[in-house]
């Protein structure tokens, strides 16, 4: 389909949430083309389930196809509202720099954050492509993702002294991952930082994100790793998106 084709097509679809519905006719005056040319495009609009007619012959208006595909966009802002409430509890309760990341590739991608009101100038994360090896909200999604955890180790970049570069470590840590039900990032990263993360599952029982928490070694020494990730798991099942 050529540019100028998508372009009709798109301003059919405004036409049709404009007046309701509307004939091939009308379409084809709206859009300044031949009937046979609009009855192309909404032939093609209707196999994908964005348009409908109304029997042979008949009007068209919107199909339920749109309500699918924006069905996608709402499940994204959900996620970020829940994600950006969640970090707003646990920063203020933990005191910590908290943020959510999905998985993007081998990467874990920060979508919020929030920090703890003891904190400084922390780092700004959203947005941040941060690797999953070296991370503990990567751990936590690597964990629960085969493919990506394959791929991922594959490149084992160094960070610092601390970065797991072997594989059969990371598959280790991965499988220490999954058990405990959490993972930590101990000076991996960034040297003089820690994090700990738990996923977010859904109801189904599918990780969508992880939580975690970030601060300086001091402030989150390993020996806080298990409690820390207790307290965050206790938070999530409040949330009421994740299990």
């Amino acid at each position: 389909m050529s540019i100028q084709s998508v372009d009709r097509a798109l301003e059919a679809l405004e036409v049709l949430a404009a007046v309701g519905e509307a004939g091939v006719g009308k379409i084809a005056e709206r859009l300044d083309v031949h009937k046979s040319t609009a009855s192309r495009l909404l032939a093609s609009l209707a196999a994908h389930g964005l348009v409908e007619q109304d029997g042979a012959g008949g009007a068209y208006r919107l199909g339920f196809g749109l309500v699918r595909l924006a069905g996608s966009v709402t499940s994204r802002l959900d996620l970020s509202q829940a994600a950006q409430s969640l970090c707003d509890r646990v920063a203020a309760a933990l005191d910590l720099t908290a943020n959510v990341a999905v998985l993007d590739d081998v990467f874990a991608v920060n979508v919020s954050q929030a920090v703890g009101p003891g904190l400084m100038a922390p780092r700004h994360y959203v947005g941040l492509r941060t690797p999953g090896h070296a991370t503990s909200s990567g751990k936590a999604l690597l964990a629960h993702d085969e493919a990506a955890a394959r791929r991922a180790a594959a490149d084992l970049q160094a960070h610092t002294p601390a970065t797991i570069t072997d594989e059969e470590a990371l598959r280790e840590e991965l499988d220490r991952v999954r058990a405990q039900g959490w993972a930590a990032s101990n000076e991996e990263w960034e040297q003089h930082i820690t994090a700990v993360a738990v996923p977010l599952r859904l109801p189904g029982g599918d990780v969508e994100a992880a939580l975690t928490v970030t601060g300086p070694t001091r402030s989150l020494p390993p020996e806080a790793f298990a409690e820390t990730a207790d307290r965050l798991c206790r938070m999530t099942a409040s949330s009421g998106r994740w299990a």
